[in-house]
């Protein structure tokens, strides 16, 4: 979602995109509270900062920092995927994020960003084969395990 906002903010889905020209649309974000990551990011991915003081390098987890303020993830995670230039302020001005549905922008047209559909690879062969094997092996176990207690009275008569 981050990168599919950072090339609405920097217009790079117009045909007249320049890299030195701001042309981006302003982006409002709805629903923060409510987004999902995959994996383990939620207890492994930490968010450092350091205060200034000796000793003072400052962490919080992701989960703890959507329990906080979860804009905040969603603007680290656009503002990241942005270039390091003179145009990154003007850009972040144009990203606007709310943790609820509600928005102030109620006046004006709004309309909603279709997200395009993901490429997602195919598995490897080998992956792919092993899957296979499991769905077999787990479809064999559900079908015949009555098959196998008679196979054991007959063994032990």
């Amino acid at each position: 979602m981050a990168s599919q906002i950072a090339i609405v903010l920097q217009g790079k889905d117009k045909p007249t995109y320049t890299p030195y020209r701001e042309d981006g649309d302003m982006c409002i974000v709805l629903n923060a509270k409510d987004i999902c990551v995959t994996g383990r990011k939620l207890t492994n991915k930490f968010y450092r900062w350091h205060t200034g003081y000796v000793g003072h390098l400052k962490e919080r987890s992701l989960k703890d920092q959507l329990a906080k303020d979860p804009t905040e993830v969603i603007r680290k995670a656009v503002l990241r995927m942005l270039p390091r230039n003179k145009l990154r302020d003007d850009r972040d001005r144009k990203l606007r994020i709310f943790s609820g549905s509600e928005h102030p922008f109620t006046d004006r047209p709004v309309e909603p960003f279709v997200m395009p559909p993901r490429n997602v690879r195919e598995m490897r062969p080998r992956a792919k084969r092993a899957l296979i094997r499991a769905q077999k092996k787990a479809e064999q176990a559900s079908t015949s395990p009555i098959a196998k207690k008679g196979d054991e009275a007959q063994v032990s008569a």
